[in-house]
């Protein structure tokens, strides 16, 4: 392993790999370390969304429009590698009420600049001819896409790996090299003392420790998902970062276009915003290029715990045979869960941490981390290398938690 860099990262997932991606394209020295393996943790358990539909206008809708651009043109030459699907996500209102708040919704995203219109119940079954026919009408969203996580995670680091980026899975960071000996505004000081964990904030981070030796780098980019508050908690910060467990039901393979499109729930959206942690279900139903359907979504929050619960299966078989009744004879091969990294403000944590200079983030994304790594990958390079970032990072700041407006709902 190097023994210096211009940036580690902390994490092999989607995020963290896009951000490599993106930062050996601006020329930076790149190492990206992982305890586990590739897309290990939540990237490799997620459904591969890339959505616009699914947020209320505010910082998180502007980082979604600007991902999806990212992953279009940036990574648009790449999308037949990892699967990248423009399916279009089509939102399905029960009722008239439903239908109404749904209507006023899409009013507001349209009004930034997301592409929807408005379908009839008629043309909701034009669109999904096994759709139930109970639906009031929906709204239709073609920029809302899917991609394989796993495969993005894996060819993006195969891409960095092309531009000198070294990756070294089954190594956890287990410390920082903090700068010691004078205040953390100032130089000096010894650059490579070690610093027990949770001590030292304030200390400019300088590097990380693992148990296969040392890396110095002037800066190192926290990318860890659902464990990124305990890499936080190493250098000293607090970053509120919880697990938020779901799970997916995957069906037996079915014809092809048994289901077209990302069919979800009008009320998905307010299970998304919502901060409970008993479990949370809307449907969500989809079809793979293999023939299988996915179904989701629940969330809960009930730490690292990935026992099934029977409870969120029958909630999401219930909500799918809603959505489409000809999946009640449809069986169903596996179940899996995974954790999202949930942040209380339902926005993700993204930048510099003045509390720990040299140290970043890029993390908190909860279940929206797929779509939004491309977006967040190249904004953290901009910053890196001194560029002014596309996007304002000041709504996703690390600092917010401390200056009390991090409970404020995330369409704010």
């Amino acid at each position: 392993m190097p023994k210096t860099a211009d940036l580690v990262v902390i994490g092999a997932g989607v995020v963290g790999a896009a951000a490599a991606w993106f930062a050996t394209l601006a020329g930076l020295r790149v190492v990206v370390v992982d305890r586990g393996a590739i897309a290990g943790g939540t990237s490799g358990a997620g459904e591969g969304n890339v959505l616009v539909s699914d947020k209320e206008p505010g910082p998180e809708l502007e980082l979604a429009r600007y991902s999806r651009q990212v992953w279009g043109e940036d990574l648009g030459p790449y999308g037949e590698w990892w699967e990248f699907e423009r399916k279009g996500g089509l939102v399905v209102a029960s009722t008239p009420a439903a239908l109404g708040a749904l209507r006023t919704l899409a009013e507001r995203q349209r009004a930034r600049g997301v592409v929807v219109r408005e379908v009839s119940g008629a043309e909701l079954h034009a669109l999904e001819p096994r759709l139930t026919r109970e639906a009031a009408g929906g709204a239709l969203y073609p920029q809302d896409a899917q991609v394989q996580p796993m495969l993005v995670a894996a060819h993006l680091l195969r891409l960095a790996r092309r531009r000198g980026a070294v990756v070294r899975t089954g190594t956890e960071v287990v410390g920082f090299l903090r700068r010691t000996g004078t205040p953390a505004t100032s130089g000096g000081g010894d650059a490579g003392a070690p610093v027990a964990p949770g001590g030292g904030a304030g200390a400019p981070v300088t590097g990380v420790r693992t148990p296969h030796g040392t890396v110095s780098a002037p800066a190192v980019l926290n990318a860890a998902g659902t464990w990124a508050g305990a890499v936080a908690g190493l250098a000293g910060v607090e970053l509120p970062v919880l697990p938020r467990r779901g799970f997916v039901l995957v069906t037996e393979p079915l014809p092809p276009a048994t289901v077209r499109h990302k069919v979800y729930a009008a009320d998905y959206v307010d299970a998304v915003a919502s901060s409970d942690a008993e479990l949370q279900a809307s449907p969500v139903v989809e079809g793979t290029g293999g023939g299988t359907v996915l179904i989701g979504s629940t969330r809960e929050r009930v730490g690292f715990d990935r026992r099934p619960s029977p409870a969120a299966v029958r909630a999401l078989a219930r909500g799918a045979i809603g959505l489409f009744p000809m999946l009640a004879s449809v069986r169903a091969m596996r179940v899996y869960a995974g954790f999202r990294p949930y942040c209380p403000d339902h926005l993700p944590v993204i930048g510099p941490d003045p509390r720990a200079p040299g140290l970043w983030h890029a993390c908190g994304h909860e279940g929206a981390g797929i779509g939004l790594a491309a977006g967040t990958g190249k904004l953290i390079a901009q910053a890196l290398t001194g560029e002014a970032t596309d996007l304002d990072l000041t709504p996703f700041a690390p600092g917010r938690f401390e200056e009390g407006g991090a409970d404020e709902p995330r369409g704010k």
